[in-house]
């Protein structure tokens, strides 16, 4: 077995805090198991990993994340390779054990042989890496028997890890040598050199020990861990994701001198005009008497002070006054360096000069209200889990960037520290929450908070996350908010929390939703709350503490719907802060199905992994590879720092939304979109100095004097100049408004070409040949349009599934988490037919008019449609006017859509007038723009990671389906044509799979093997709205399709 110590490429770690030692003796059993070969080991005495006294054993206390450096050139350059510090990640040696009793007990000693372990990468969760038995997902249940604070001892695999190394030469002159864990899940013991150096939990926390007494200076060393996938912290680590195990951060030897930080805590403290500031910085060495100098950078390598002074204890405390410093904001990241030296090594760190606090129940920073355009985001990774490589970080914050997202939460845990470095460069308001989550307790009877939160016995555990938190991270001016954790109820332990980390940073406000009356919390929380309600309370006069949504508008596959009425409300209200979508991205794991297929999985593709909640764990903006969906398109949109307020003869109306920013930055551009038609855009100015959330008026030039039917104003803003970050030209918003009404589908329906269509009755068919050589064709025995062909071939029938109409749609996971799609199903519109009762057929002068009379109904129940379709054929198309009335008991309030579904062959290509690109439903819009659109057939379906409907296309004028080898007529290369008029809302789908095999199907592979020869075509009057009923409100009345109603509908075939 060949092991690997990676020294490339390394990362940045922290530390834990200490409690007093409890040694546990193991006693050799000489029970072995049955073919397995592992000895079991029996316990005199409880277990760390199952003993809610020990937290951690001989670890050293807590300290903010950083490296020492010999010289301040390295320090400045913030390659943590140029540190006093050796990263030990990289190829190691694994045996993996059903449970800690089992396997290999003595693996840490000198004499043990571990040349047939396999391998394994640290960082890496075993269970992506082949070994145990497999990933396993669960939102709110425990996946193990509850019994807190106890474990199963049988069922708690058990991953030993070892490797070896040497001690660079470089980090040999030391007085110290510690060895930090950036994050191991659940719980580790550590020996090195068959010493047992210590114990941690805290799965998302650092753990750093001191070594010093263990390393081998100028030998090899064996560093050995035994993880255990369970403890009694995995009782509060109950956090909506995959239950993954392993060494899954970054592994370091760090170096420290005689003379040396211990720590350090930065503090920017801006005076009450918010211009000039002190910069305060707590030292705590490891002597005293020692000279510490300091030095404070501009951004561009300038000296802004340089100071120097002996403290006569160990920690000490001093201030440096700033005159007019640059202010840190998300939307203006200045950052200094600060320079710290002691002895001889230094330490750098990036200081962004803000302030954080209430005004009046106002949230604000440096005096000014902001607004949180928010998300959650989980670490992971499609292949490793929560092992996320630094690329990854940067694409996520440059994508958020990239759409108008300002804040992260992280959800729900602290997360790899570089995220934060980058937050304060690039610009992000952080909401940093504690490694706490408990929301099985509620599953299992009693008071919830009884178990954990309002239990004494806890409170050093709970205590324990905040402080881990606050000292790894207090010094990144991104964090503006702690949260005490996630869903763990609320209770004495909480307050607790809070407490402590008063205790060491009062600048900041604390956040937890479970603190429903904010009792201990600064603000108030919620999740999931309807506009209307978050709008009662925002009115609500008595309250004094400012309101977040920490998580709204789940984003479980096609949504989320109504996001915009969120956003507005937000900007309404000055006590609402915002708040973070619930998430950033799906977190599907990279598998393979029998066939070979790859898929991303999620909970029920790892059996055995009962109990899972299934494809919940697909709830974000992006897919599973992060890459943007339709939802962070809307989301974006609703969000943009500019909008377009309305438009009065050639004055614009917008508003600034950037909380510090004027509009200097941003240039604009119009245009005029109108079916077929564009205008080429222009640049319109926008005054100078728009101050942050004041209007202007912008002043079109060069409008023409008249304008056709349909034509739509649209507005371009983009950066100016760009920055490291931003590239000149970005889009930061984009706006329309419509300046002339449609064509009215009476315009559209006067005919053009004398004479009248032919008609023919063949083989119990009527076929209705028009002007163009187009011939629509009717069952007789069913009422049906049924086929359609074209001169060029008139034996080609292109109709492949008749016309019929329909109601469903496949569920969207809102569908399925709310009220209307349970509904459906039980209803059973799914089950609708086209039922015929009689059909009148009258030739009149100027062409053929077919009313055809039926009902639309399901089996087993009585409630139907009842509908007359009048076909209207002239020479020049086809005119479709539906009439219905719902009726009947157990009619569902609800229909999913109110449309006409068939099948189509050699369909190519869709061109329409309407919005898009991309995907838009009722409430799920604002992010696609009106103009003249084209895509392939096949592309206009999206494949969300768990199949439900998708592609809709809505305020849709006309929609025209091609192929490529000619059909006939005026336009060869028309197959059909469709259009609506002044209808709005009227949409279009095409799809090459039928709504009942995207029903059945569970992954996209399963899917595709299901794909048609034919296209699915639907022509909708009306939708049903998405809403966020997966997790959250359902549809909201105004956009849901009653069936309390009669229709009257028309379109237009050609």
């Amino acid at each position: 077995m060949e092991l690997h110590v990676n020294t490339s490429s390394p990362s940045p770690p922290a530390t834990l805090k200490s409690t007093s030692p409890v040694s546990p003796t193991y006693v050799l059993s000489s029970y072995s198991l049955l073919n397995t070969g592992e000895t079991e080991i029996q316990p005199k005495q409880i277990p760390d990993w199952s003993n809610l006294k020990v937290i951690h054993r001989n670890t050293l206390p807590p300290r903010s994340h950083f490296h020492l450096y010999n010289t301040e050139e390295d320090a400045l350059s913030g390659n943590v390779a140029r540190s006093r510090a050796a990263l030990l990640s990289g190829t190691w040696g694994f045996e993996l054990s059903s449970g800690p009793f089992k396997g290999s007990g003595d693996f840490y000693k000198p004499e043990f042989d571990h040349t047939e372990w396999k391998l394994i990468k640290v960082p890496g969760m075993w269970q992506l890496q082949g070994f145990g038995k497999g990933p396993q997902y669960t939102n709110v249940n425990y996946p193990f028997p509850v019994n807190p604070p106890h474990v199963p001892y049988d069922d708690n695999e058990c991953g030993r890890y070892i490797t070896r190394f040497p001690v660079p030469d470089a980090l040999k002159d030391s007085d110290q040598w510690r060895l930090r864990f950036e994050g191991v899940d659940a719980a580790f013991t550590v020996w090195l050199n068959g010493k047992e150096v210590g114990y941690s939990q805290g799965s998302r926390n650092p753990s750093e020990f001191d070594v010093s007494a263990f390393l081998e200076l100028d030998s090899e060393n064996t560093l050995c861990v035994e993880v255990y996938q369970r403890c009694d912290g995995s009782y509060i680590e109950d956090q909506d994701q995959w239950w993954l195990s392993g060494i899954f951060r970054d592994v370091w030897l760090h170096s420290f001198p005689s003379v040396r930080f211990e720590d350090y805590h930065v503090q920017t403290v801006l005076d009450d005009d918010y211009k000039d500031a002190w910069l305060t910085v707590d030292v705590k060495l490891n002597k005293a008497d020692e000279i510490v100098s300091s030095k404070l950078l501009d951004s561009e390598g300038e000296v802004v002070f340089s100071d120097s002074y002996t403290p006569r204890e160990n920690y000490s405390t001093f201030h440096s006054r700033v005159k007019d410093p640059e202010k840190w904001t998300a939307e203006t990241p200045y950052l200094y360096t600060l320079v710290l030296s002691v002895g001889s090594v230094y330490v750098t760190q990036k200081v962004g000069f803000r302030r954080a606090e209430l005004i009046d129940g106002v949230f604000c920073v440096n005096g000014k209200p902001i607004k949180i355009r928010g998300v959650n985001r989980h670490e992971h990774n499609s292949q490793s889990g929560r092992t996320v490589p630094y690329a990854d970080l940067q694409w996520d914050l440059q994508t958020m960037k990239a759409f108008n997202i300002n804040a992260i939460r992280t959800s729900h845990y602290i997360n790899d520290p570089r995220l934060y470095d980058l937050a304060d460069e690039m610009g992000f308001w952080v909401l940093d929450e504690a490694d706490l989550e408990c929301h099985g307790f509620g599953e299992v009877g009693g008071d919830p908070a009884s178990y954990a939160s309002d239990n004494p016995e806890w409170r050093e555990a709970y205590a324990d996350r905040a402080v881990q938190m606050v000292m790894r991270d207090k010094n990144h001016p991104s964090i503006i908010m702690w949260s005490l954790g996630n869903e763990a109820f609320y209770g004495s332990n909480h307050q607790a929390m809070y407490d402590a980390i008063k205790e060491i940073d009062k600048t900041r406000l604390i956040h937890y939703e479970g603190d429903q009356e904010a009792q201990t919390a600064d603000i108030y929380s919620r999740m999931y709350t309807p506009v209307d309600e978050m709008i009662k309370h925002a009115e609500d006069k008595d309250w004094k503490k400012p309101f977040v949504m920490c998580e709204f508008a789940h984003a479980m596959g096609n949504g989320p719907g109504a996001v915009r009425e969120y956003i507005e409300a937000f900007y309404k209200y000055p006590r609402l802060m915002g708040g973070f979508v619930w998430e950033w991205a799906n977190h599907g794991l990279l598998t393979e199905s029998k066939d070979g297929d790859q898929y991303f999985g999620y909970g029920g593709d790892f059996q055995p992994d009962e109990p899972n909640d299934g494809n919940f764990v697909m709830d974000g903006l992006c897919n599973s590879s992060h890459i943007p969906g339709p939802g962070l398109d809307e989301y974006s949109k609703a969000i943009e720092p500019i909008q377009v307020l309305g438009v009065e003869g050639n004055a614009v109306t917008i508003i600034n939304r950037y909380d510090f920013l004027t509009l200097d930055h941003v240039r604009c551009f119009w245009e005029l979109i109108s079916d077929r038609q564009q205008m080429i855009g222009k640049e319109i100015l926008i005054p100078a100095g728009v101050k942050p959330h004041t209007k202007a008026t912008l002043v079109l030039g060069g409008l023409p004097r008249t304008l056709s039917t349909d034509t739509w104003l649209q507005l371009e803003f983009m950066v100016r100049d760009g920055s490291k970050w931003v590239t000149p030209g970005k889009v930061v918003a984009r706006s329309e408004i419509p300046l002339t009404p449609p064509r009215s589908f009476a315009m559209l329906k006067m005919p053009s070409t004398p004479g009248r269509p032919r008609v023919q009755h063949k083989d119990g068919m009527l076929y209705v040949t028009i002007a163009k050589g187009t011939t629509f064709g009717f069952d007789t025995g069913n009422g049906t349009l049924s086929s359609l062909t074209h001169a060029s071939k008139p034996d080609h029938n292109l109709i492949t599934v008749p016309v019929a109409l329909d109601f469903y749609r496949a569920l969207t996971d809102n569908d399925r988490g709310g009220p209307h799609g349970p509904e459906w199903i039980e209803r059973r519109v799914h089950q609708t037919r086209n039922h015929f009762s009689q059909m009148t057929i009258t030739e009149t002068q100027s062409g053929c008019t077919i009313i055809v009379k039926g009902r639309v109904a399901p089996p087993v129940l009585a409630w139907a449609v009842e509908t007359t379709t009048t076909y209207t054929i002239t020479q020049d198309h086809c005119s479709i006017r539906v009439q219905a009335k719902p009726t009947g008991l157990l009619l569902p309030s609800t229909f999913a859509r109110f449309g006409l579904s068939f099948g189509l062959r050699d369909l190519r290509i869709v061109e329409w007038f309407g919005r898009g690109p991309g995907e838009s439903y009722v409430d799920k819009k604002s992010a696609q723009l009106v103009n003249t659109w084209g895509w392939s057939a096949d592309a206009l379906f999206y494949n969300y990671e768990f199949p439900q409907d998708s592609g809709n296309r809505t305020d849709v004028r006309w929609v025209e389906l091609r192929t490529r080898w000619g059909g006939g007529g005026e336009y060869p290369d028309r197959l059909l044509r469709a259009r609506f008029g002044e209808h709005e809302g009227a949409s279009f789908s095409v799809s090459p799979y039928s709504t009942r095999d995207v029903d059945e199907c569970r992954h996209p592979h399963e899917l595709k093997k299901r794909k048609r020869d034919d296209h699915i075509v639907r022509l909708d009057w009306y939708h049903h709205g998405l809403g966020t009923g997966s997790c959250g409100p359902a549809t909201l009345p105004q956009y849901q399709l009653r069936t309390d109603r009669e229709f009257d509908v028309e379109v237009l075939l050609d």
